[in-house]
This record gives C-alpha cells, sequence and structure tokens, in this order.
C-alpha cells in the first residue's frame, strides 16, 4: 500500500493562514447568514486561519471586535444584516481602532455600498456568492 510519502510533494505550500512567526492569523465572521458563517469559516480555517468569533449583526460584531482586540488580525463583515449594517459596524469598528483590517462582504449590485464601505476604511471586499479562490486572494492581500 501506498503512504503519502510515497508521493512528490511539488504543490506543497505552506497555509495562507499562517503568520510569518509560524502562528494563525485570527478572524471574526460578521454575517447575519448562518450560511455564509459556515462556508467563510471552513474556507478559511481549510488554510490555517482560526476564526476566534462570530456575530450576527452589526451590534454584536462590534461588542465582538472590543472584546476579542487585539487579538484580532481581520474582520469579514456582510453589509447587509438587521439591526446595525456592516457600513455602520465597520465605522464603529475604525472609531475604536483606526488600524482594524476589515474586508466586507456584499451580494452582487450593491457597488454603492461597496465604494462606501471602501472610502470608510474598509481594506477589500469579496462578493457572494463566495468563491474560495477570491475570499483567500483578498483576505491575504489584507494580511500580507
Amino acid at each position: 500500500m501506498k503512504t503519502t510519502s510515497d508521493f512528490p510533494t511539488i504543490n506543497e505550500r505552506p497555509p495562507e493562514g499562517k503568520k510569518e512567526d509560524g502562528g494563525n492569523f485570527k478572524v471574526l465572521i460578521v454575517d447575519d447568514s448562518m450560511f455564509v458563517t459556515k462556508q467563510i469559516g471552513q474556507i478559511l480555517t481549510s488554510e490555517g486561519f482560526d476564526v476566534i468569533g462570530t456575530a450576527g449583526d452589526g451590534i454584536e460584531g462590534v461588542e465582538k471586535y472590543k472584546e476579542l482586540y487585539p487579538a484580532v488580525d481581520l474582520v469579514t463583515m456582510d453589509i447587509t444584516m438587521p439591526r446595525m449594517d456592516g457600513i455602520t459596524a465597520l465605522e464603529k469598528i475604525i472609531e475604536f481602532d483606526k488600524d482594524a483590517k476589515v474586508v466586507m462582504v456584499s451580494a452582487l449590485g450593491k457597488q454603492d455600498l461597496v465604494k462606501k464601505s471602501l472610502m470608510l476604511g474598509a481594506k477589500n471586499y469579496i462578493v457572494k456568492p463566495l468563491n474560495r479562490k477570491q475570499v483567500l486572494e483578498r483576505v491575504v492581500s489584507v494580511l500580507k
């Protein structure tokens, strides 16, 4: 029987979620859809990121960020949520920590809201439906 040592490792690369010091990047996911939260979580954890918290709306997201600060390396923030939308939550997080790295998550057709959030301090954005490659590229571009 063949074992993994029988195969060459030409495709091996370090996981995207690792910092240079060997630790994992820590992510907070803010989204009102459990499905999207789970999907982003699975994409990121498969690459070695640590999901250290989730929140279902902007109010929870801001509270969670303050609670976990300074351990959060990155926040993924849905734009459209109940109680407090992602743009307002982004403003409150940036108010609290001007160096916060927030990547907005938006449905197609919300370009005006994406532009507004980028002007307010978001570092990048991801469009739904989620694409694994795009999620990783955009998240990693903000962290490296």
